[in-house]
């Protein structure tokens, strides 16, 4: 068990390393092929950060372990809004001026909207594993062309969120380094954090939806609560409702895109409607005066710690 242990922190330290290399990486890569300063930005905000749940999940579905992936990227959504930007609201209330934010919340509430329709005969089909898919590519092409609307002051803080070096063997480099390390991070929490569940009492399934969660997420709140202690509040909000729709749509339907995905009857009657709640705890906080304040930042961690404890009372009742 503390071998295991040790296996699930490294493999997260790996995960965070690998998850920031291939996030400067992406930014001077893109920058080098023609993008600007703020569509970069853009890009990162979009999903950069996401990287790591991405891994995990392939490499837990790839070695048959549905259960632990399709948790992780639930999970993730709570632990997004409600542990990432508590936080990130603890450090500094998040003002939000980007307009392109408000949109976004109607895409994670259509979203989960539509993975918990897709999912209440017990099963994503294909077809519909195809169909999240496209909606994230049609989110994508969304933030590209709503962007260009944004005050320059935004565009100027989304700039210097991917300022970094565009040399192209240094961000190959990067590339490299972050391949090996989100491998072989990935691998270890896969490997340990099912060892690790099982002997407090927790299947696949709530292992993926807390322990691997909160710890692959672990990049994203780091960044939050870095970026709210400089007033970007922007850069916060995007990066939640980015990696959101990431793993709802991308990472759920790209599993259910490769093959139908089985759907256990307590995840449609629990995790996707709480996922669904959360999403709507955005749009009172977002949708009013678009700021979320320091108490505000509390009550989104009450709402995480309900949830989690929830969760863990009745699975180990």
């Amino acid at each position: 068990m503390i071998n295991e242990i040790g296996m699930f922190v490294l493999g997260l330290f790996l995960l965070l390393l690998g998850g920031d290399s291939v996030i400067r990486g992406a930014a001077g890569l893109g920058q080098r092929l023609g993008l600007s300063p703020f569509a970069a930005g853009l890009l990162l905000v979009a999903f950069a950060t996401s990287v790591p749940e991405l891994v995990v999940n392939a490499y837990a579905f790839q070695h048959g372990q549905t259960d632990l992936a399709l948790g992780n990227a639930i999970g993730s959504n709570m632990v997004n809004i409600g542990l990432t930007l508590g936080l990130a609201a603890l450090v500094a209330p998040l003002l939000i001026r980007m307009r392109l934010l408000a949109a976004q919340i109607v895409f994670v509430l259509v979203a989960s909207g539509m993975v918990l329709l897709f999912g209440l005969d017990g099963s994503i089909a294909r077809w519909e594993g195809g169909v999240l898919v496209a909606g994230f590519v049609g989110f994508l092409v969304f933030v590209f062309i709503r962007g260009r609307n944004e005050s320059p002051e935004i565009q100027a803080e989304l700039a210097a969120h991917a300022v970094t070096s565009t040399n192209l063997v240094q961000n190959l480099v990067r590339f490299a380094f972050a391949a090996a390390l989100l491998f072989f991070g990935s691998r270890l929490v896969v490997n340990a954090a099912p060892v690790i569940g099982l002997a407090i009492g927790m299947g696949p399934m709530l292992t993926g939806l807390t322990l691997v969660a909160v710890g692959t997420a672990l990049p994203e709140i780091v960044v939050a609560m870095i970026a709210a202690s400089k007033g970007q509040g922007d850069v916060v909000a995007g990066q939640v409702l980015g990696a959101c729709l990431f793993n709802l749509l991308f990472i759920v339907g790209g599993m259910a895109l490769l093959r139908p995905l089985p759907l256990p009857a307590s995840f449609i009657s629990l995790e996707l409607p709480a996922a669904m709640a959360f999403a709507l705890l955005l749009y009172p906080l977002l949708g009013g005066d678009l700021k979320i304040s320091r108490r505000e930042g509390g009550w989104l961690l009450l709402a995480f710690a309900i949830w989690l404890g929830y969760e863990l009372f009745t699975a180990l009742a």
